[in-house]
């Protein structure tokens, strides 16, 4: 393994042989973008987003969300976006901020329908709004799928959090209607029982993910594995180092799990005492050192850890916790971060974003998507419209 240091971060690095495949047909990139296979397998130093062929053989995660509840401009809530070879994605998570890094890498929004919960905190869950109508926006014509836990009891389940959700927006959705493909409004639940053990939530296209129950706040949150074409990667969610994970995170290619602070850094972070600071590190989250652990437990080919603000004295701090127990290959996971893994190698950089670009273009199933008639005010709003405007002609529809 080779290290390199890049904007002052520390990272594991692999070089890595890449299949020259053609672009998926249904792949639409932003206008005037074409993607193309990697020359002599050597990836550049940055990634560009819709510039490189995914190998056939080959998995991409890019860190949409590595921070805290109170995220910052460059450390946002929980979210990570796995993309396949095949051409599937999946989100696990999508905590509050995590969809402007999304929307930033200009995916085809048409196969961002699948969302996995890990348990309903607002960091982990606080764009779905935004996923939803924002994608259908984009270019998603297609119910959103959502995976997740039950709770304790129903209301704190997964079903009840997205119907209440989509009650608290129904206006916005009535308004576009019509505007937008109808069945991109719809939302699909998918809610299974927390405490399964490893079972399937989804299999399709080869695909299987499973979940098992983590130990976080209340009864409702659980761990996840995708494996598929022999390469696995498992994302923690939220928890207290517990034996599911340890047992069921063996043979990861990437061990996602968090490595929050310690509580003498977190008491600093929040202004809190050290016996609540100690309590929320140790016995809510999994402070450094307990992540070390539970990795050299697990020895994945790659630790990623994730769940703080990475400021320089943050970063030393998580460090030394997890360097005190665990000496394997290791990367703490910052924003907009994307690990390409293949079974013989694995590959760490960032990604390089334009802030204002437009979004990738839409297909054709998009634009050809049954829409209900257009919406508009009642007569008494309408008799408001001001005579000193006359807007100009609608053309003919196509």
């Amino acid at each position: 393994m080779s290290l390199f240091r890049k904007r002052g971060r520390l990272a594991a690095a692999f070089c890595v042989a890449i299949l020259a495949v053609p672009a998926l047909a249904e792949d639409f990139l932003p206008t005037g973008r074409e993607a193309v296979a990697l020359k002599d397998g050597t990836y550049p130093a940055s990634y560009f987003p819709n510039t490189e062929i995914l190998g056939a053989d080959e998995l991409r995660i890019t860190a949409l969300g590595t921070g805290m509840p109170n995220q910052t401009k460059s450390a946002v809530s929980i979210s990570f976006l796995v993309e396949l070879g095949n051409g599937d994605k999946f989100l696990f998570d999508i905590g509050s901020g995590s969809t402007g890094n999304l929307f930033s890498l200009r995916p085809d929004f048409s196969k961002i329908d699948k969302v996995f919960f890990s348990h309903l905190h607002v960091d982990h869950v606080g764009d779905f709004m935004g996923l939803h109508v924002g994608g259908w926006l984009s270019g998603r014509y297609t119910p959103l799928r959502v995976f997740g836990p039950t709770g304790s009891t129903p209301e704190l389940g997964t079903k009840s959090y997205v119907e209440n959700m989509q009650r608290a927006y129904a206006w916005d959705l009535q308004t576009r209607s019509g505007a937008l493909p109808d069945k991109g409004a719809e939302l699909e639940v998918n809610e299974f029982d927390f405490m399964q053990d490893n079972e399937i939530v989804y299999q399709e296209n080869d695909v299987t993910i499973r979940s098992w129950p983590a130990i976080h706040s209340l009864d409702g949150a659980v761990s996840y594995s995708l494996e598929w074409n022999d390469l696995k990667y498992v994302f923690g969610g939220d928890t207290y180092p517990n034996k599911w994970y340890v047992k069921h995170a063996v043979g990861a290619d990437i061990a996602s799990h968090e490595a929050f602070l310690p509580p003498k850094a977190l008491a600093a972070y929040f202004g809190w005492d050290m016996a609540q600071a100690t309590y929320v590190s140790t016995r809510i989250h999994s402070e450094p050192a307990a992540f070390g652990k539970v990795m050299s437990a697990v020895k994945p080919r790659m630790a990623l850890g994730y769940h703080s603000v990475l400021s320089p004295e943050n970063y030393q701090a998580i460090l030394e916790g997890i360097r005190s127990t665990y000496d394997g290959p290791l990367t703490l996971a910052r924003d907009l971060q994307v690990i390409n893994v293949t079974k013989d190698n694995i590959t760490v950089r960032e990604a390089t974003i334009d802030e204002y670009a437009l979004p990738p273009s839409v297909s054709q199933g998009y634009i050809d998507a049954p829409r209900s008639d257009d919406k508009s005010p009642s007569d008494k709003v309408e008799a408001g419209k001001w005579d000193g405007y006359t807007p100009p002609p609608m053309p003919d529809k196509k």
